[in-house]
């Protein structure tokens, strides 16, 4: 019993679970945003299986970007550690639960409804295809906020099965402010990049420049944030989680100096988790009181 629990332990730190956070809130969004005036077209079930689909892809997407850059990591001061250079998993059985995890997302897709399931392979190809992103460009990191994204398009599209503007815009808000938070935690790797010849926004521009770049993503999500209260017709719990994730958003800029990386930590990336989880409370409990 010891053996499997640390067995799980292992998958789960593989794929960083605890950072499902920072994509499922928006999907939960998505959700309950589709709901609005089609309420009756939710259920438990169909929540259940958009949140599978977002637990499935996102564990594929990181096991197979741990897998790829296995040789990496094992030469990085900072990530050696990690389960597949430490030896904890075997790199045959990480790409197995990579193939496993995707196989899972595509039939949980196509029992939400067919369109789903036909764009599961495209999503697929964007979450999976980022990991190759930093070998040849430094908008890798737009690649993986496109990635993120695509959570609340993915959930609306589950329960109405077309396409609206008001998701896209959360969408892009994803899209802006994943990619400035990922562009920050770069900054840690600039030198190790160089090195091996990796592209980061940080190692072609600069660690100054980069974080300016990290500050006007956010800006830009901070405008999407607007835009799509404007849109969607937000009601004051609405702006109340806009302005406690512009808020928290603010905050993280503050613990970020050219010459001081060390508050780049885990709990810097955990604040952007809890951020997305209240956002996400604000905006379902907008939209379920003007129900």
């Amino acid at each position: 019993m010891k053996s499997a629990l640390s067995h799980i332990r292992s998958y789960l730190s593989l794929v960083r679970f605890s950072h499902t956070l920072y994509a499922m809130p928006f999907a939960l969004i998505g959700f309950f945003l589709a709901g609005t005036g089609h309420w009756s077209a939710l259920h438990w079930k169909l929540l259940v299986l958009v949140i599978l689909c977002m637990i499935f892809a996102r564990s594929a997407a990181m096991g197979f970007n741990r897998w790829l850059d296995r040789r990496f990591d094992r030469i990085n001061p900072r990530t050696s550690g990690r389960e597949i250079p430490s030896g904890r998993i075997p790199a045959s059985n990480a790409l197995i639960f990579v193939a496993v995890c995707s196989l899972l997302f595509i039939l949980t897709a196509w029992l939400i409804n067919p369109l789903c399931g036909a764009l599961s392979l495209a999503a697929l190809a964007v979450i999976l295809g980022y990991s190759y992103t930093k070998r040849f460009t430094p908008l890798c990191h737009l690649v993986l906020g496109l990635a993120l994204g695509l959570a609340p398009i993915g959930a609306w599209l589950a329960v109405l099965g077309y396409f609206a503007w008001l998701p896209v815009l959360f969408s892009l808000l994803v899209v802006c402010w994943v990619s400035g938070f990922d562009l920050i935690y770069s900054l840690q790797d600039e030198p190790f990049d160089r090195s091996q010849h990796l592209r980061s926004i940080p190692e072609w521009l600069g660690r100054s420049n980069g974080i300016r770049v990290s500050r006007g993503l956010h800006l830009l999500a901070l405008g999407f944030l607007v835009a799509a209260g404007i849109l969607g017709h937000g009601g004051w719990l609405y702006w109340a989680g806009a302005c406690l994730f512009a808020l928290i958003l603010v905050y993280q800029h503050t613990l970020v100096r050219e010459d001081d990386l060390s508050r780049i930590n885990l709990r810097f990336m955990t604040a952007n988790g809890l951020a997305s989880c209240a956002f996400a409370l604000f905006v379902i409990a907008d939209l379920l009181t003007r129900s």
